[in-house]
């Protein structure tokens, strides 16, 4: 019986244009997962004969008006449980985009126009996507959205290219008359003040309307955390007034003043704005559905690196009022411990400035020192738009580290140890810290935890002063670069990162020891274990350095369903001087590994090989002997 047949493979021959992997998503006919407790799917004929329909369809819609299915296989093994299915496909020859135009944009800025022409998804030489075409007539209107014309009308003509089966596409629009913001009403709160919303929306009264502007406003209401369901959208028209007949006043003047603004500005303005101006402003409207303000996590999880870990967090969402937050993080594994606390205010002097302050108590027990951590950080940032961040910290804490036993016992050591700031006899270091710091981000990438597409930059300097008490005087620089290439299905990842210590005077002693620079672990250098490549002791132990450069480059494919396979090659090294960086001394790993997505991000395992392992290299006081690492945690390497 067909509901007692399972589904052992399902092969295609014929698919050579089409992308194979879009083609199995819209079947409703799957094969089994090869994996013993992996998902059993059944065959049912009648969805297979519905499938061979889908296929037509599916060719049809990506311009191959010829294809079909010439023939089918069934193969049911001698248990009569399972069947094997081959589907023979003749594409035939493709309806090709000879042109693709677009028409009425001359509204837009001429960087626009091309940017518009070159960003299409429906490429000239290409053949004709119906769901591409649809893309690309969407991509056009909101590019007039964004230029002040809320509601413009876009069509698409067709229309044969020569004697061929080409054609020639034209993407034709009629922007209609561009737009301003008019006053914003609110729906749906409860705890939460109304001056609460408005103020933390991008635009006001008068300015020209803009799409991204809109969207990224609806994205910092929902960055607060106050609301399960945001949504900024114009109010719909109900009787021919856009405000439903309750145009006031400040409506009325933010209208006149964009057209006095307009009439400002030659040829942009319209006939349409210069007769009545009050008919070109577009009133907006938030509707909200708040979330609970209190928030209780915990989580257990296991690392190669961390082993056991446990962590409790609590939040308190608009703390006070004005969408502030509290909270408090507490954790213990046997890599760091303590408890942190923080206050977060999102709109500090305008809404796209915020403040956070923390403290925290807190200690990182490392291979080769553990630091305990008492103060806090003051933050200021600022974000123009949805991809760049600049913020400025104030940093004052009081660090006390002290080194392994190891490091201790190595005489060769006593005098780097006092050169460093150690007490030779405790291996102790403590000091305060005061540091104001400054960092720069931008990025572009698609997914913060699985990253496929886009890049991100960030840029650190920090400086340390000896002012009101400070023992510590040192300038750091940090540049981090990642970028993500998507190729078909697979993911090409590479990273560069770089920094550089420089203390005051030349002196180690000006920089706590735990800002030294180590490498290796399941982020970094993975053929060997965290913190293990570094400069050496005279006795092989690693004490780090004041310069550090690694990089990466990973080739992400899918196996099966969420299983990833991985390979990568890691590069890097840290010297003991500060600008120190040598690129012809560089350490190297590679290896493969699996990730499996989860909604947490990817369950990651890797496995590290050392290409030149680091002569004489001490691990837990004895000669390394072992050229590979195995790790194991949660999340991408970068």
């Amino acid at each position: 019986k067909s509901n007692e047949i399972t589904v052992r493979r399902l092969a295609f021959t014929g698919v050579e244009q089409a992308d194979e992997s879009q083609l199995r998503s819209v079947l409703a006919t799957r094969a089994s997962s090869r994996l013993p407790w992996g998902r059993k799917e059944r065959f049912d004929r009648g969805e297979f004969e519905a499938d061979l329909q889908r296929i037509r369809a599916f060719y049809v819609d990506r311009g191959f008006p010829d294809a079909r299915v010439t023939s089918f296989d069934i193969n049911l093994n001698e248990a009569g449980d399972r069947v094997s299915l081959a589907i023979h496909i003749s594409e035939g020859q493709p309806i090709r985009v000879a042109e693709l135009r677009f028409v009425g944009f001359d509204a837009l800025p001429e960087d626009q126009r091309r940017a518009l022409q070159r960003r299409a998804p429906l490429k000239q030489g290409q053949p004709f996507d119906r769901a591409a075409l649809a893309t690309s007539r969407e991509a056009a209107a909101n590019a007039l959205r964004d230029h002040g014309f809320p509601y413009p009308e876009i069509t698409a003509h067709r229309e044969p290219a020569g004697s061929g089966r080409d054609v020639v596409i034209s993407i034709v629009a009629r922007p209609g008359s561009q737009a301003y913001f008019a006053g914003t009403t609110v729906e749906g709160t409860k705890s939460v003040g109304d001056e609460v919303v408005l103020r933390s929306l991008l635009f006001k009264p008068g300015d020209l309307y803009r799409l991204s502007v809109l969207r990224e406003s609806q994205r910092k209401l929902y960055a607060l955390e106050l609301f399960e369901f945001v949504n900024v959208a114009p109010v719909q028209d109900a009787a021919g007034d856009a405000n439903g007949g309750a145009r006031t006043d400040g409506v009325r003047a933010a209208a006149e003043k964009a057209g006095r603004d307009g009439q400002g500005e030659g040829d942009q303005q319209t006939d349409a704005q210069a007769e009545d101006p009050v008919s070109q402003v577009v009133p907006m409207k938030v509707t909200v559905t708040e979330a609970k303000h209190r928030r209780v996590r915990f989580s257990v999880g296991y690392g190669t690196e961390e082993n056991g870990r446990a962590e409790v967090q609590y939040r308190q969402l608009n703390f006070l009022g004005g969408a502030r937050s509290a909270g408090v993080h507490a954790k213990w594994s046997s890599l760091e411990r303590g408890v942190r606390a923080d206050l977060r205010a999102p709109y500090f002097f305008g809404p796209r400035w915020s403040a956070s302050l923390d403290g925290q108590r807190w200690t990182a027990v490392e291979p080769m020192y553990r630091a305990n951590t008492a103060g806090g950080n003051l933050t200021v940032a600022y974000q123009p738009g949805s991809l760049n961040t600049f913020s400025i910290t104030g940093t004052s804490i009081f660090q006390s580290s002290r080194i392994a036993n190891e490091a201790l016992s190595d005489l060769s050591l006593r005098d780097e140890l006092i050169a460093l700031g150690l007490d030779p006899r405790t291996g102790v270091q403590d000091g305060l810290l005061n540091a104001l710091s400054f960092d720069a981000q931008r990025s572009t990438a698609d997914n913060p935890l699985n990253a496929t597409r886009g890049y991100s930059a960030l840029v650190h300097v920090e400086r340390a002063v000896g002012v009101l008490g400070g023992d510590y005087r040192y300038w750091n620089l940090t540049l981090d670069l990642r970028h993500y290439l998507k190729l078909g299905s697979v993911v090409v990842a590479t990273r560069g990162r770089s920094g550089m210590l420089s203390p005051a005077q030349g002196l180690g002693a000006n920089i706590p020891f735990a800002k030294r620079y180590f490498l290796g672990g399941s982020t970094s250098l993975r053929g060997w274990g965290r913190y293990e490549v570094s400069p050496l002791s005279g006795s092989g132990l690693p004490i780090g350095g004041f310069s550090m450069f690694e990089g990466s480059v990973e080739i992400r494919t899918p196996l099966y369903g969420k299983l990833t396979a991985v390979g990568f090659l890691d590069a890097g090294n840290v010297w003991a001087g500060s600008w120190d960086v040598n690129l012809n001394d560089l350490r190297y790993s590679v290896g493969p590994g699996l990730r499996y997505q989860t909604p947490i991000g990817p369950i990651r395992f890797d496995f590290g090989y050392q290409l030149n392992p680091i002569p004489g290299l001490l691990i837990e006081g004895k000669p390394e002997t072992r050229r590979w690492r195995v790790h194991f945690s949660i999340g991408q390497a970068f």
